[in-house]
């Protein structure tokens, strides 16, 4: 089958090779197990077998042994007998080789720095990635409207907490327009961010942001390139693993454009440890994973889950993933062994064979499998041993990741963070302008205070001079006119209005000079 990807051979006697058709590759997929079954290998030849074919790859390293498809496999490796027997099994010309990869990293150490704006990964998203409430939500959507509509840039988390803090200080205009702003709900995003930004997420947000171009590269042979997220660090803040791969998918299904069925995808996109995108997640965000996996296909992306137990993954999502590889399911208890069946119950019956028990009795690098057909008709059930990896099964040393990363075509591209003036800068702009402006309105007032002073001990002391009488009454009735409209003009002068006319002359002054 020339248009596939050769995934392994029969197991129990069952020699009918198994092949993922190329054309139907973007219709999703399912890679599950327990923990030691195999999945991760299963995951491997995948990613070879699409990149041999010309479509780039995205994965996630959970556990750092990934790292090896960017070495080729040796006839030294301790299960290099055993590797071979099983090619020799299903009919496989066992060549070991290297694919091309590209390393990130969120923490810019394992790989290339990768990053996103505040702005592009929007409100939902970071929403779900502080855990906010309701009300608290609601509150990050008004600051994501007004910094639209004031032209304010939010690319990094200081963008964000200025922001916040300048929506505080104006909350009673603005709640008038757009609904109660609490402070103590910004405080408690405050407090979220100060939260996140100790589990290192000041690195994931900042420009320059990833270029999804930059993604789909094919290397001079023609061989898609393999982009591998370094995870384990990641994986102690599993939120914020989840919420970046849902961006990055998110992103995907915006910027591409329609395609239809392509003969192959454009890109694949593996979301490891999958149940943590779907754990305590709000309706909202499962409804955005069902649209996005629905939509996506037709962008030429195929999405797919790996995960312990089909369960992990809501049902209306599970029933779009076609091409499902299912490695052993254990059945310890009661609810063990209802998931179980429930796993079984998704595939197309094969007659040889119990799909239930199948799935219980499969051993380490055997898998029980199903690929769409022609028209998208699900295959028949089988069990399948999966073929032995071309590249180096385990992680590479950190010389040769540090050499992979210099002969990386993106190498340089992203290391030196850029401080662009943004929402930060702008608001920091405007408070400094304030307070300029508070003082000199002062300085004005004081000014204007001492020559009310001195006018008026002008005018009680006139050096001595007796005026006559009639005289005196009509300048006394003079000063007490002038007394007064001074009065009223001082007054003026104190208040807001009074300041800004004090401004606008000595500006004018200023100006003419």
């Amino acid at each position: 089958m020339s248009d596939g990807i050769f995934i392994g051979g029969g197991g129990e006697g069952y020699t009918e090779q198994q092949f993922l058709s190329l054309g139907y590759a973007n219709r999703h997929g399912l890679v599950a197990g327990a923990t030691g079954t195999g999945k991760t290998v299963t995951l491997q030849i995948l990613a070879e077998g699409f990149s041999a074919a010309g479509v780039p790859v995205f994965l996630s390293d959970v556990k750092g042994d990934l790292s090896g498809l960017a070495a080729a496999g040796s006839e030294t490796f301790k299960l290099h007998d055993a590797f071979a027997k099983r090619a020799e099994t299903i009919g496989l010309d066992l060549e070991y080789g290297a694919f091309p990869v590209t390393f990130w990293d969120l923490f810019g150490e394992k790989g290339h720095p990768i990053r996103t704006t505040v702005a592009e990964m929007g409100p939902l998203l970071i929403s779900r990635l502080l855990e906010l409430s309701e009300a608290q939500e609601g509150i990050l959507n008004i600051a994501f409207r007004v910094a639209d509509e004031q032209g304010l840039a939010l690319l990094d988390l200081k963008d964000l907490q200025s922001l916040l803090v300048w929506l505080g200080e104006n909350r009673g205009d603005l709640s008038l327009r757009y609904g109660n702003i609490s402070t103590a709900s910004i405080g408690a995003i405050q407090r979220r961010l100060l939260v996140l930004e100790n589990q290192g997420g000041t690195k994931l947000f900042g420009e320059p942001s990833l270029e999804l171009d930059d993604m789909m590269l094919l290397d001079a042979e023609g061989r898609g390139r393999i982009n591998i997220l370094a995870s384990d660090q990641l994986m102690g803040s599993p939120r914020l693993y989840a919420t970046f791969l849902l961006w990055l998918l998110s992103e995907l299904f915006e910027e591409l454009p329609e395609v239809g069925d392509p003969d192959k995808p454009k890109l694949v996109f593996f979301f490891d440890e999958a149940h943590l995108l779907f754990d305590d997640a709000p309706k909202a965000l499962v409804d955005k994973v069902e649209q996005v996996a629905r939509l996506i296909r037709s962008k030429g992306v195929g999405v797919y889950f790996i995960t312990q137990n089909p369960a992990d993954v809501p049902e209306d999502i599970l029933g779009q993933l076609g091409n499902r590889f299912q490695h052993a399911l254990r059945a310890f208890t009661a609810k063990d062994r209802k998931q179980l069946r429930m796993a079984a119950e998704t595939y197309r019956d094969n007659p040889r064979f119990d799909t239930e028990e199948a799935i219980r009795e499969v051993g380490v690098g055997e898998a029980v499998t199903s690929m769409l057909q022609k028209k998208g008709i699900p295959g028949i059930v089988e069990r399948t041993l999966i073929r032995p990896p071309a590249s180096k099964l385990g992680p590479l040393s950190d010389a040769e990741r540090v050499a992979v990363m210099a002969s990386s075509p993106v190498a340089g591209k992203y290391d030196t963070t850029v401080d662009a003036h943004s929402a930060h800068e702008i608001l920091t702009k405007r408070a400094t302008d304030a307070a300029k402006a508070a003082e000199e309105a002062e300085k004005a007032e004081e000014e204007a205070s001492v020559a009310e002073r001195e006018y008026k001990a002008g005018r009680r002391y006139d050096g001595g001079t007796r005026v006559a009488r009639s005289s005196s009454r009509k300048t006394r009735s003079s000063d007490s006119l002038g007394a007064a409209i001074g009065k009223v003009v001082m007054k003026e002068l104190k208040g807001t209005t009074g300041r800004r006319i004090v401004r606008g002359i000595l500006g004018g002054l200023f100006k003419g000079r």
